[in-house]
């Protein structure tokens, strides 16, 4: 199968599941991914002669307790199938898979983009909890003290400072 094929497939398939795209170089289509937790995804195939590529950023690096954030992605990656959490050199966070192109398939495509939208929402309030809670325990004090919404960080009621 070639480049172009490959690209017209997973290009049809985000048409026909009613999802945003757009190609973004001469071999690669970023696809919106709605969630709820994490509300968007932005996740690239990067089509070649052999290999898709899929990445999709998640998360950036960890401000505290990086052992026990890195833990749980690894322990994470032990249930995923197709994609995995990955660090980058500036420590963010992302999911990262690679499918032989003769391999790729509508259906094949909705499963890869489904797991990255499942994977990356169901993922995010955790690594913000492992990752950042001083920031959003400070988060809250702020809001509070100027009697601003904390709607946002209903998920994060439980590190809400004692009045």
């Amino acid at each position: 199968m070639g480049t172009q094929t490959t690209l017209r497939i997973v290009e049809d398939t985000f048409t026909d599941l009613g999802l945003a795209w757009v190609r973004s170089a001469n071999r690669s289509v970023t696809v919106t991914l709605p969630g709820t937790r994490k509300l968007t995804t932005a996740c690239t195939f990067d089509v070649d002669r052999h290999m898709v590529t899929v990445h999709a950023f998640v998360a950036r690096r960890p401000e505290e307790h990086h052992d026990a954030v890195h833990r749980w992605l690894l322990e994470r990656n032990l249930k995923l199938a197709l994609v995995g959490f990955a660090i980058d050199r500036h420590g963010d966070i992302h999911l990262h898979g690679r499918i032989p192109t003769a391999a790729i398939t509508p259906e094949l495509v909705d499963t890869v983009a489904g797991i990255v939208a499942e994977t990356a929402d169901d993922s995010f309030n955790t690594i913000l909890e492992l990752g950042f809670a001083s920031s959003i325990e400070a988060e809250w004090r702020w809001r509070l003290d100027r009697g601003e919404s904390t709607r946002n960080l209903a998920a994060f009621t439980h590190l809400r400072p004692d009045d």
